[in-house]
């Protein structure tokens, strides 16, 4: 499964990147806000730090829109997904830009019937929003299962996305259902690597070296 980072912050992107495990970076328009660059500084700098898919999202309502703003994104650099809501208008814009071999990421999925419909408008990326599922009492663990069966069954191109990831537990379940890609908030992403236990090990580790006599 592969690990996208689900963020804005230049300094959290540049750490995660020298971590070697990020392969890839998903943003929206809350997370650009936060920033106070313009919107194109943000995505291209994203682009220097890690060599994989970006996610930039479109902020107009209607398929014309979503698709001007989708063909001004790509041309910018190769790596750029355009990102699209799973709205009727997002997947007429998907199913166009998709045609025009521009790479696209339908969002806001919180169904199978939105996963179907977006695999077959032909979208790179479909993102399922796990943890907003979860908090109407919905199991965003079954959905990416399900999601997972209909891209294989019918042998789909689109890969899925696990989004709204709110813990690491959130990534160990969507890796069991077998999401293609879960896209992380760096704290989630830093806490993946801790466990008491570690932590614990590493300390008698340590301190039966320092115990032991040491050659003169």
């Amino acid at each position: 499964m592969k690990i996208f980072l689900d963020t804005a912050n230049l300094d959290e992107i540049r750490t995660a990147a020298r971590w070697g495990i990020v392969d890839g970076v998903t943003t929206n328009p809350s997370l650009i806000a936060k920033e106070g660059s313009s919107f194109k500084e943000i995505i291209l700098e994203i682009c220097s730090y890690i060599d994989g898919p970006i996610s930039a999202e479109t902020t107009k309502l209607d398929a014309e829109g979503m698709i001007e703003e989708g063909r001004e994104f790509a041309q910018w650099h190769a790596n750029i997904h355009v990102k699209i809501p799973a709205t009727i208008e997002g997947i007429k814009a998907a199913k166009v830009l998709s045609s025009e071999g521009i790479k696209t990421n339908v969002t806001l999925v919180f169904s199978l019937n939105q996963v179907l419909l977006a695999a077959k408008a032909g979208a790179t990326f479909i993102s399922p929003f796990v943890g907003r599922l979860d908090d109407v009492g919905e199991d965003g663990a079954t959905l990416i299962s399900d999601a997972v069966q209909v891209i294989e069954r019918y042998r789909f191109s689109s890969d899925i996305l696990v989004a709204s990831v709110r813990s690491p537990n959130m990534v160990a379940r969507a890796a069991l259902c077998g999401a293609h890609i879960a896209t992380i908030p760096f704290k989630v992403l830093e806490s993946m690597y801790q466990h008491p236990l570690t932590d614990a090990g590493l300390k008698k580790f340590l301190a039966d070296w320092q115990s032991m006599p040491k050659n003169q």
